[in-house]
């Protein structure tokens, strides 16, 4: 081979190995780029998802501050309220949004004389009258109280059972606690955590002054629609009720009828016995009243020996129902220092052109004829339009 073919042949080789050399160390450096990259990305996925993780945990903390924030503008809003059923339902509302919290019912103790005060959220009467909390423990410090639930094998798979539950008692600075509130889960996979439970506390503490304020207010009120002597409500409780009830009726198309009734020959009796026996005979005569009436029905003393009763979604054969019974009630045996005693009565049905004081009025109007035609008698009103005859039947 000359010797230029052969110096040829190594220069080509030479360029050979060169650009060889050179993809190699093109491709070295090319997959150093790509780690690289490959390494920068993970890392910034992994920055990225703890960004997110600390946006997710921000998100949280800021939904947990606001609803307890939520929570402590609504436990001082308590006691802005002397409504007790408002200041019940709002704080059985707040209390059911606390943790696992389902359910919840407060316990009042009894007043009056009848049973205790029971208000619930998220559950039925039926499934409050399965967990029986009949308040809380005696003293101003009563502690809280968790409840544990077992139940049958046959039972336990059913979701909808209670799993747990915790009683608190609604304190009152230096007195006996207001009541108790008691909060239900039902899963058995969660129970409240110790904010939870500080919370449902900080949510009694406000609102055992506002229910003690509230039920305090009822109360007074309550006396405030009494007639001292009968116990029954007064003029001004019957004339506002009267108002509400015909303009219910009105606007839902619903019957109402109206008794006014007195006693014939009062002042005679007033004369014989004298006027404290006579009220007597008047608080006598209040108890047949609460006796023959309905649970619906609203009796009333409108001044003197004159008792009106407001009869919802009722016609005037109920109010003539209600007269008779009446009547037996008081004519058959002694009432108060009285031996026997006769009503006269007016009563009206309410009628499309009817308002509260032209239905009064009405009613008023056939007791008067009732003690025109003969006493003992009961008289219905003729339509609100004055047209008809007033039919009148004796006892």
């Amino acid at each position: 081979m000359p010797f230029a073919d052969i110096t040829l042949s190594i220069a080509v080789a030479s360029a050979l190995a060169a650009g060889a050399g050179a993809v190699v160390l093109s491709a070295l450096v090319f997959g150093l780029l790509i780690r690289r990259q490959r390494a920068r990305a993970a890392e910034l996925g992994e920055r990225s998802a703890l960004l997110e993780d600390r946006l997710e945990e921000v998100g949280r903390d800021l939904a947990d501050a606001r609803e307890e924030s939520r929570r402590a503008r609504l436990v001082a809003g308590l006691g802005s309220s002397i409504d007790l059923d408002a200041v019940l339902a709002q704080t059985l509302e707040t209390a059911a949004g606390v943790g696992p919290v389902e359910a919840a019912m407060i316990v009042l103790p009894e007043a009056d004389g009848g049973g205790p005060l029971v208000a619930t959220y998220g559950m039925t009467a039926e499934e409050a009258a399965h967990h029986p909390v009949a308040g809380p423990p005696p003293g101003p410090d009563a502690p809280a109280v968790e409840i544990a639930y077992r139940y049958a094998p046959e039972q336990a798979a059913d979701a909808s059972l209670v799993r747990g539950g915790l009683v608190l008692p609604l304190p009152v600075a230096g007195n006996e606690p207001a009541g108790s509130l008691a909060v239900f889960w039902r899963s058995a996979d969660q129970t409240p955590s110790d904010a939870d439970v500080a919370a449902l506390e900080a949510l009694a503490e406000g609102a055992g002054p506002a229910i003690a304020n509230a039920r305090r207010f009822r109360e007074t009120r309550k006396l405030a629609d009494l007639d001292a002597l009968t116990n029954l409500h007064n003029r001004r409780f019957f004339h506002d009720t009267l108002a509400r009830e015909v303009a219910r009726a009105q606007r839902y198309d619903r019957r109402l009828a109206l008794v006014i009734l007195d006693i014939d020959d009062f002042k005679a009796i007033n004369e014989r016995v004298g006027h404290l026996a006579g009220d007597s005979v008047l608080a006598g005569l209040a108890e047949r009243v609460r006796a023959v009436v309905r649970s619906a029905d609203i009796a009333c003393r409108v001044g003197g020996d004159e008792f009106a009763v407001i009869l919802p979604e009722s016609a005037l054969a109920d109010a003539e129902q209600l007269y008779r019974r009446l009547q037996l009630a008081v004519s058959t045996r002694p009432t108060g220092a009285a031996d026997r005693l006769y009503l006269s009565a007016g009563i009206a049905e309410l009628g499309p052109g009817d308002d509260a004081a032209s239905f009064f009025e009405r009613a008023d109007e056939a007791l008067f004829r009732a003690k025109e035609t003969g006493k003992s008698r009961v008289v219905a009103a003729p339509g609100e339009s004055g047209a008809g005859a007033p039919a009148t039947r004796a006892s």
